[in-house]
């Protein structure tokens, strides 16, 4: 296991960051699935930076370009050597395209360095606990860059109704909260707003 390595516990399963390096196991796990949400790898979130402009290529390629520049987080869960889901982090500066942008912001007074924006699970590891590992991950990552606040915008789900999967990409209020977020407001039809507050690690 190398040092950046954590585990997720009785699972077996490994956190891994998104690099370089995991990028090849990232990629065949969205390939796997067509490129995931239509063709997207994850990218729809995203913004151009000074050196990439998602417009210029293919969105694999962009997604790649962004790890490359350390502009592209996120919590890979590792089965061996597959990657199984990933929960996608960062600033909001290389964050920006979230749902319901204006309607956030005109609510938000102090914003948070640090956001939670999507997750994605391997069809054949589906409702087995995968995402809560992937967000736990993802917020242990978060407290070795330095801990903070941070904002997300999981779906609160309608009891009795069936919800597609693509629809909860970015998970749910319940979900986060026993990870131990707390709910702040709604934001459009179905959108939270939730947030915790993640202490450093220890050096």
């Amino acid at each position: 296991m190398a040092d950046d390595d954590l585990p997720t516990g009785p699972s077996g399963h490994v956190i891994k960051p998104l690099t370089p390096e995991t990028f090849p196991a990232w990629l065949a796990l969205a390939e796997k699935h067509n490129g995931v949400w239509g063709g997207c790898y994850c990218s729809y979130f995203h913004g151009d930076t000074e050196q990439t402009v998602k417009s210029e290529y293919d969105r694999a390629t962009f997604k790649r370009r962004l790890v490359e520049e350390g502009v592209a987080h996120a919590a890979l869960v590792f089965e061996g050597d597959d990657a199984i889901a990933w929960c996608e982090y960062g600033s909001p500066l290389e964050l920006p395209g979230i749902y319901h942008r204006k309607e956030y912001e005109a609510g938000e007074d102090h914003p948070a360095p640090w956001r939670i924006t999507c997750f994605f699970v391997d069809r054949d590891h589906r409702r087995s606990g995968v995402a809560r590992e992937a967000l736990d991950g993802a917020l242990d990552l978060i407290a070795r860059a330095g801990g903070g606040e941070v904002v997300s915008f999981p779906n609160e789900l309608v009891s009795g109704k069936k919800t597609s999967s693509s629809f909860l990409h970015n998970g749910t209020r319940a979900m986060f909260e026993k990870a131990g977020f707390r709910f702040e407001r709604h934001i459009g039809k179905s959108k939270t707003v939730m947030r915790k507050m993640v202490a450093p690690a220890a050096a």
